[in-house]
């Protein structure tokens, strides 16, 4: 696609137009910029007051350049919180599902990062280096343009390149036979699950005292927050130099307010242990005063918004073009009133006039000729220099705050994060169900037989794991005997049926095997050799055994408690041999697997990252001290 790398933090989506030749025209432009229009105002009520860490969602039109048809479409990056990245793989699953005509693609970093949540279910041919330009949301549904394999299915030959041109044509004409499988549409379906509900419960609501200049100006730029957080998080010594007088927002002037963070942004400001400089006028109270947090919240955000002042030019002298001065502003304020953004309020009234700021502040954003060139900073400037604030009005405004949001939410316990990591995984049961249905010795040593006898390509190991609700059923007399067949059987208990001499069976290539076996020291039949060679590497392993029988190797190991019911007492010139015992193959590994959990503290490490890959989720270890 021609498009320049994505940076580790950033996500790239298009839209294009069902058909990839209806773009190109200037009839299928107007339609694209009409359409983006359309979205800009269905979505205004979740994109207006959504809190973006870096870069906020757009849509900009594109016109066609080499193998990627004219789309409208946007890069943002979003930093330290992935949230931001699902937030736009959910729009343009419901911009899809909403406007059917548009094809939806997303990119980050990793390249079709849609397919990683849905790993376990892929087909085998589909792979990093198969999946270009084939995922993509039709009708709010994932689709991935399918390998044939034969002459008549549907679908692009993985060893030929496709374009973005003929994804959409298969698409546009076999739309059905594209749809991915149930599983993979659940497994995407599982991680986008909670929005758009999701989005407020990301949010925290934080008591924090503030200079006013920074109250007023996150009362028309709550955008502006992230910013000034990611300055403070990202503060060296040369900005903090700006911070010992506070030239932009002076201490005395705080007040009490309600401050609306993401859950990442309110983390990376309280997480951060920071003393202020004693010149710059910000002291904190004692650490048991009912206040410390806002005090201290305070402090640091308005450290933050310090820096980003000092690192720009002065406010221009000339305030921003309003926006009703931009044609587009007239038909998408018709658009939010249509689609009851204003939520029935009153023109005039408190609430109509935050959601109006709220929407003139995501026009300015979203409208490319009205987009800012300016830096934070100077955003920040430009409106301190527009909207001076009244001191006494805003102390008033203290007593009706809302309550502040609890952060217990940072406090992970280690069942939380197992329970995380199961929901994750996609676990449809609690932890309490896993343990007590992979927690048996049974399961352990059998799910780790079935990883070391699969049959693995030279792409790496593949697990054979699945948690199922089905009981687990073990034969003991099968396992027995499959060992004694892997480990060597006595003579007396070699089934005749190894030995047996099928002369029907014997074939002219039988006999180069029997001139290589005579070529070693092996004669006869095949299956003679084959009874010779067996016989051979018992001896081989019985004279092994007997050498290893003097060292102190076997203490290691658990050997089975095996009774002899005839013992024949030896003679006085008869030299006792004691018998070998075997090994308990399942004891042993389940003890050294335990060994290995415990030496690992409950930290990740071999054993227990393997076990999990199976499936096989093992308590914590409370005998331990």
């Amino acid at each position: 696609m021609a498009a320049g790398p994505l940076g580790g933090d950033a996500v790239r989506y298009w839209l294009f137009l069902g058909r990839p030749d209806a773009g190109g025209s200037a009839a299928g432009r107007q339609r694209l910029l009409d359409l983006r229009e359309q979205i800009l105002a269905e979505f205004a009520p979740l994109l207006a007051p959504y809190v973006w860490q870096k870069q906020p969602f757009g849509l900009q039109f594109c016109p066609e350049t080499g193998d990627t048809p004219a789309h409208i479409g946007g890069c943002s990056e979003f930093g330290d919180n992935v949230e931001d990245e699902w937030f736009i793989v959910y729009l343009l699953e419901q911009i899809t599902r909403l406007f059917p005509q548009l094809v939806a693609k997303v990119l980050d970093h990793d390249g079709e990062f849609l397919l990683i949540e849905a790993a376990d279910h892929l087909p085998k041919w589909l792979n990093p280096e198969t999946s270009e330009n084939r995922v993509f949301f039709c009708e709010g549904r994932l689709h991935i343009i399918p390998c044939p394999t034969r002459p008549a299915e549907v679908g692009w030959p993985r060893e030929k390149t496709l374009t973005i041109s003929q994804a959409l044509t298969l698409l546009s004409c076999q739309r059905d036979a594209c749809l991915a499988s149930t599983k993979i549409q659940s497994a995407l379906r599982r991680r986008l699950e909670g929005y758009p509900g999701k989005i407020q419960a990301n949010l925290h609501h934080a008591h924090c005292f503030l200079p006013a200049g920074i109250v007023t100006v996150l009362s028309q730029r709550p955008d502006l927050l992230a910013p000034a957080v990611s300055a403070f998080y990202l503060r060296d010594p040369v900005d903090l130099q700006a911070c010992r007088t506070f030239r932009f927002f002076p201490p005395e002037t705080r007040v009490i307010a309600s401050v609306t963070f993401t859950r990442c942004l309110y983390a990376q400001l309280q997480q951060q242990s920071f003393a202020p400089d004693r010149r710059s006028g910000f002291t904190l109270p004692a650490r048991s005063h009912p206040q410390h947090r806002a005090h201290e919240l305070g402090m640091k955000l308005a450290h933050g918004f310090e820096i980003l002042c000092s690192n720009c030019q002065e406010a221009s002298s000339e305030p921003d073009a309003p926006v009703s001065c931009n044609p587009q502003w007239k038909s998408f304020l018709g658009s939010l009133k249509k689609n009851g953004y204003f939520r029935g309020e009153l023109e005039g009234s408190q609430l109509y006039k935050e959601l109006m700021l709220s929407a003139q502040s995501f026009f300015r954003q979203s409208a490319s000729s009205m987009r800012s060139e300016k830096s934070p900073g100077a955003e920040v400037l430009q409106i301190l220099h527009d909207s001076p604030y009244n001191l006494d009005e805003l102390k008033k405004q203290e007593k009706c705050l809302a309550p502040e949001d609890s952060d217990s939410w940072l406090d992970l316990t280690p069942q939380d994060l197992d329970q995380l990591l199961q929901e994750r995984a996609g676990v449809g049961f609690g932890m309490g169900e896993v343990e007590a249905a992979s927690y048996t010795l049974v399961a352990v040593t059998q799910k780790m037989k079935n990883f070391i006898n699969a049959v693995s390509s030279h792409e790496g190991a593949e697990l054979p794991w699945s948690v199922s609700s089905d009981p687990f059923s073990f034969d003991p007399d099968a396992v027995t005997s499959a060992l004694d067949r892997l480990l060597g059987a006595r003579d007396d208990e070699l089934d005749s049926d190894d030995l047996e001499d099928d002369d029907d069976d014997y074939t002219e290539e039988d006999d180069d095997v029997e001139e290589e076996n005579e070529a070693v020291g092996f004669s006869g039949s095949p299956r003679e050799a084959g009874a010779q060679a067996l016989g051979t590497l018992k001896m081989y392993m019985d004279q092994m055994d007997q050498e290893l029988s003097a060292t102190n190797i076997g203490q290691s190991f658990t050997q089975s408690k095996k009774v002899n019911s005839s013992k024949v007492q030896p003679s006085n010139d008869q030299v006792e041999v004691d018998e070998i015992q075997p090994l308990d193959v399942d004891l042993n590994l389940v003890t050294n697997l335990l060994e290995s959990l415990s030496s690992q503290a409950g930290l990740a490490g071999p054993a227990s990252n393997l076990l999990q890959s199976m499936g096989v989720h093992l308590p914590s270890n409370l005998d331990r001290p």
